[in-house]
């Protein structure tokens, strides 16, 4: 895999390493763009049910009413 090296402000880091509780920055960050990254996928997920369920919901037949 390919490596890319950033530049970031240290207490940025540093505030990443304590919540991520890892003691490496190189970690640290790379937690958090993995999170970043599953988090968008589960959101993806999440509104591709919604809308197979409102598909499936209005293909159905509507009963007649009354």
């Amino acid at each position: 895999m390919a490596k890319v090296n950033i530049s970031l402000d240290a207490e940025l880091v540093v505030e990443v390493m304590v919540l991520a509780g890892v003691g490496s920055p190189q970690d640290a960050v790379e937690v958090v763009v993995r999170d970043y990254i599953a988090r968008g996928h589960r959101t993806e997920a999440r509104i591709e049910l919604q809308e197979h369920r409102r598909r499936e919901t209005e293909a159905k037949p509507q009963e007649p009413q009354g």
